[in-house]
Parts: C-alpha cells; structure tokens; sequence
C-alpha cells in the first residue's frame, strides 16, 4: 500500500500567510468588540439610539455594501486569473476592484459631508461617537487596501508578482468587506 503525501501547508501557511491572518484575526475581534459594546449600550438609551439612527441613510449603506461585495468578487476573479498566469485579465479585474473601492470612498464622503453639515460629529451623542469611530477606521481599512492594490497593480504591469503577495492582497482586500458586511446592519439597520 502505497502512503500518500499530505500538503499541509495550507493548514500552517493560509493564503498570504500566517501573519497575515493573525492581523485579520485582531481587525475582526476588535470591530466585534467595539460593535458588542454599541449593542450594550444601546440597552441604556434605546430611544436616543434610533433617533441617531434614522440620520443614517440606508440606502448609502446599501449601495456601499454593493460596490465593497462587487469589488470582492473582482478582487477574486484578478486572484483567478493571476493563477491562470492571465496578467491582463488579472490586471483588469484589480483595477474593477480599485474602482469599487473608490466609489465605496466617494459615496462615504458625500455621507460625511452631510453628516458634519447637520452637526452629526464625533462628540454629538454615544450612537454617532461609535459611527464615526468604527466607520473612520474601515475608510482607513479601505485606504490601505488601495494602498496595498496600487503597489500589486504596479509589480502586475512589471510582471514581477508573486502569488503570495496576491493572495495577501486580496486577503486583506476581503477583510475589508467583512468588516463592513459588520457594520452595515448593526449600524443602519438594527437601531
């Protein structure tokens, strides 16, 4: 009977690798953390927390979700086709990625903007103090995230990727979405 070998290196080594993952792993706990505390809290003024609440418009929200999970799904495909040795379309599909970023970062600023117009800042009331906190930190995330694609676009073009970093990418890339996949319901529609 012949013994097989068993690869585990995806077990010790995920894609982008363990560091990596640690990292996804700390984000994920402390938006959880911080997101648990909002729902805690609200149980001590539930009536102040939908009354901040409705000054959220949902369907920013919504529209946000749609370009964070298109350009997840982009994101995917360049990571596909990366390992089809496919540059172009490899290429292609990062920039789709990036653009969905950027709507996501656009229509965030249009909501800021109108947020800051009608005296909805950090410091107005508990409900907007965690807004500002939790969704500053994910446009942070989502800034790195353009960041860490600029530089994967630049060494496609060179031809000079490796798997590895692509995969990290596009981990990191995903956990943006997951966080907002987090805030988006506790924030604008549970409250």
């Amino acid at each position: 009977m012949e013994t097989e070998k068993v690869n585990y290196k995806n077990i010790y080594y995920p894609p982008g690798g363990i560091l990596l993952w640690i990292l996804i792993l700390l984000e994920l706990i402390t938006f959880g953390v911080a997101l648990i505390v909002l729902a805690v809290g609200s149980k001590e003024n539930p009536e102040a927390f939908r009354e901040s609440s409705a000054h959220l418009n949902a369907t920013y929200g919504a529209i946000n979700t749609i370009f964070l999970l298109t350009s997840g799904f982009f994101m995917a495909s360049s990571l596909h086709q990366f390992k089809q040795k496919k540059l172009k379309k490899s290429s292609i599909y990062l920039n789709i990625t990036m653009l969905g970023g950027i709507l996501f970062l656009i229509l965030k600023g249009i909501e800021y903007s109108e947020k800051i117009e009608y005296g909805l800042i950090l410091g107005y009331d508990t409900f907007f103090n965690f807004y500002w906190l939790l969704t500053g930190f994910h446009v942070i995330h989502v800034l790195v995230g353009i960041i860490i694609l600029l530089f994967m676009q630049r060494s496609l073009k060179k031809e000079t990727a490796i798997l590895e970093d692509v995969e990290a990418s596009a981990a990191f890339w995903h956990m943006c979405d997951l966080i907002w996949l987090l805030l988006f319901p506790v924030l604008y529609l549970v409250f």
